[in-house]
């Protein structure tokens, strides 16, 4: 009888972005794989698609660093890989050029003569295989593109507690679809659900995380930079994003696109499933973890066993706070709200800061993933008060 094949993540050791340094990881890392040649044809059209959540300089942590981006570019270039494009759709805010140019991307894009994908348009893309979503409205350029490479980002999240590889391909989705997306399917399960039929629809075939610097506590947009050392590579990005856990001592079953990932088949995260692979040879769970991990890594790591008791619901359930000492007034969270019956608003009695009509919410936390200033904190309510001594 054979075995069950495998799931291979790489795990490649790099302390600063430094470029040789972060070129000669990402080689090592796309060797240990089998090479370009392993997922790509030399007549593809490829797009590299970063995270750009919004504008935020490379060392916030927020976007996928440009050293990352350009090693990969290169590299492509060297292995005669010419039909090269790039792009991302970031969230409602500045214009897309400020954000990858703040990024630092359309420099490296540059550097290296990659031209940006149409990610202006979009395109309604059926999907009938779909298990939750039956249609995307997909940015022309990554219709366009024959394979993707999914350039990631390790950083937590409000929502589905991380966003890694699974997560990072919602930037496929046009422009303020995205919030559409975030209204129909607002809680964690029923969107970790349709992010698993996108990633089924558009299938990328590689996955890179940026994970030399990670975000902890209050991702993905305003939490803290946070050194993990490593760069991550695999053809599966459930199996990238299950190892992601181990290394930040999070435990995978509790990531809703890990367990969705694994039920729609874009994917496995059991442990069982996995490989790891470094320079050194296969190593264990056990000894990547050992090697690897931050034990203090700033996760959710489980919401209250009460959480789900009626009665103590509105005590338990995690919902966004306005922290005011940081809080600017700009009314980008407002703006950012998916839905037209709005459940925040600039309220003038309460001297121009933004009110929560919690009745209203959604819980899909756009404004807390939006705010430029760190000025919402994803908290249980019993930490109100707390906070709004801030």
């Amino acid at each position: 009888m054979e075995s069950k094949q495998k799931s291979k993540v790489v795990l490649i050791p790099c302390h600063e972005y430094n470029g040789r340094h972060i070129y000669e990881a990402v080689k090592l890392g796309i060797n240990l794989l089998g090479g370009f040649d392993a997922f790509f044809s030399k007549n593809e059209k490829i797009l590299l698609k970063p995270n750009l959540l919004k504008k935020a300089i490379p060392e916030a942590a927020v976007t996928t660093h440009p050293t990352v981006f350009g090693a990969t570019a290169g590299l492509l270039q060297e292995n005669g890989y010419t039909k090269l494009s790039w792009g991302d759709s970031p969230g409602v805010g500045p214009p897309h050029s400020k954000v990858s140019e703040t990024a630092g991307i359309k420099q490296a894009a540059e550097d290296f003569g990659i031209k940006e994908a149409d990610f202006e348009n979009g395109v309604k893309t059926a999907f009938p295989e779909g298990k939750t979503v039956n249609s995307f409205m997909i940015c022309k350029g990554a219709r366009d593109a024959d394979a993707i490479i999914n350039l990631c980002k390790m950083k937590t999240h409000a929502l589905e507690r991380i966003t890694g590889a699974v997560k990072n391909t919602f930037g496929c989705v046009y422009g303020i679809n995205k919030g559409a997306e975030h209204a129909k399917y607002p809680d964690p399960d029923s969107f970790a659900k349709m992010l698993a039929d996108l990633n089924n629809l558009i299938k990328p075939r590689l996955h890179i995380m940026d994970a030399v610097v990670a975000m902890e506590g209050n991702g993905p947009g305003s939490g803290d930079p946070v050194p993990m050392n490593l760069l991550l590579f695999s053809a599966d990005p459930v199996a990238l994003d299950s190892v992601f856990c181990a290394l930040v001592n999070l435990d995978p079953s509790l990531v809703p696109t890990n367990i969705y990932g694994e039920i729609y088949g874009v994917g496995k995260w059991h442990r069982e499933d996995i490989e790891i692979i470094t320079n050194e040879g296969n190593i264990s769970f056990e000894e990547a973890i050992e090697k690897y991990r931050n034990p203090n890594f700033n996760v959710n790591r489980g919401e209250s066993k009460y959480g789900k008791l009626n009665m103590f619901s509105r005590l338990t359930t995690r919902r966004p706070y306005i922290i005011k000492s940081n809080c600017i007034k700009c009314g980008i969270c407002v703006s950012n709200y998916p839905l037209e019956k709005k459940a925040l608003s600039m309220n003038k009695e309460k001297n121009g800061y933004p009110v929560y009509d919690y009745a209203k919410c959604i819980r899909c936390y756009c404004c807390q993933e939006m705010c430029p200033q760190k000025a919402i904190e994803v908290k249980v309510p019993f930490l109100a008060k707390i906070l709004d001594k801030k």
